[in-house]
């Protein structure tokens, strides 16, 4: 199977550091260098379409501006790229969510792919209104996700669950196509949830056997029922692996002892599975160098010191990070949901560099 590329929208704002991002807490540095106004998140969205990439992603929480409006805002912007919209399920009706993919889905031409994303730190759930704990978080996104799956059939839907309850719920008409799922989660109340109901998997960027053994036990979970599986990464690509190290050397300079330990307490006290096992990864360490930093050949964890969520980044030649892509194309994963910084400079580098060499070993399509 070809491998599907996607790109990410910094709707909290851009620039040539990691801290401007840190999307648990606007005030871990100053403010963003390029703020995220219409008329950047445009270009970036163009750069991406232009260079080859199926989607974007776009986060959701409030330290960044809304996904919906933002992406509805960027339709008449470009003309095939799709966008990865990402919303919490916790703090929004699931009729209503299905009605709002429906009508996105029909006003863009097919062009909406929905993220589900449960949420792992109960402080930002609890801005929301949502006093829910970890597990029962994931048990209503299920009830959630039926909901919405059974309204999209067009025909009037009823349910009753523990967290949830509909009666006859329908929309003007369903979604044509319906809207792909990507789904996120490591712990074991979110991996079931995941066979159930995700089209995509998606997890951050551990290293390639790690994510084996994760899509090993999704893959059991779900039986026959078809999934595919994504890996979420920030990228780093050069002319020569020096190069690429060099950028990366940058992005560590730029970091502070004190930001480091400042975003390391905040993300030791998350919740969710996936970010304790990003922060594993490198323990806050920095007294190696940013080679120190290299986890597994070209991946480097240098992001994940000051930022939550996708923490580890492909850095290289752009031979080299085709190579690690392959790698984890050899172990299940087809979709790669990217990002640098700045975000409109690296898709330019990623997609002049990588995408010829993964041409050239028949991972992609040529566009």
């Amino acid at each position: 199977m070809s491998v599907r590329l996607h790109w990410f929208l910094p709707t909290s704002g851009d620039g040539r550091t990691i801290v401007e991002r840190f999307h648990a807490n606007r005030s871990q540095g100053p403010s963003a260098q390029r703020q995220p106004d219409l008329d950047y998140l445009a270009q970036v969205a163009r750069a991406a379409e232009r260079q080859g990439f199926e989607g974007v992603l776009t986060p959701t929480g409030t330290w960044c501006e809304d996904a919906w409006l933002t992406t509805a805002a960027l339709i008449r912007e470009t003309t095939r790229l799709k966008f990865l919209v990402a919303f919490r399920p916790g703090v929004i009706s699931p009729t209503l969510a299905a009605q709002m993919a429906g009508t996105f889905q029909r006003l863009s031409g097919g062009r909406v792919l929905l993220n589900i994303v449960t949420g792992g730190d109960a402080v930002e759930q609890r801005r929301f209104g949502d006093w829910h704990d970890h597990d029962a978080r994931y048990a209503r996104t299920d009830e959630f996700l039926t909901i919405v799956r059974g309204v999209w059939s067009g025909q009037p839907f009823t349910f009753a669950g523990e967290h949830l309850r509909v009666e006859g719920a329908t929309t003007l008409a369903a979604p044509d196509p319906v809207p792909p799922i990507y789904f996120g989660g490591s712990s074991p109340a979110a991996l079931p949830v995941a066979a159930r109901h995700a089209d995509v998997y998606l997890t951050w960027g551990e290293p390639p056997a790690q994510v084996a053994e994760k899509i090993g036990k999704v893959r059991e979970l779900a039986g026959d029922r078809p999934i595919r599986f994504g890996v979420r990464l920030h990228t780093i690509s050069r002319d020569t692996s020096a190069e690429a190290w060099a950028e990366a050397q940058k992005l560590l300079d730029a970091l502070s002892p004190e930001q480091v330990a400042k975003a390391q307490a905040q993300l030791a006290a998350s919740e969710s599975v996936g970010q304790q096992r990003m922060v594993a990864l490198h323990g806050g360490r920095t007294d190696g160098g940013v080679r120190g930093l290299e986890i597994h050949p070209n991946l480097w964890a240098g992001v994940g010191l000051v930022r939550g969520g996708a923490g580890t980044a492909l850095v290289g030649s752009h031979a080299e990070v085709a190579d690690l892509i392959e790698e984890y194309h050899s172990v299940g994963v087809t979709e790669f949901v990217l990002s640098g910084y700045p975000h409109l400079e690296e898709a330019y580098w990623f997609g002049d560099g990588v995408r010829p060499e993964l041409a050239r070993r028949g991972l992609i399509k040529e566009f």
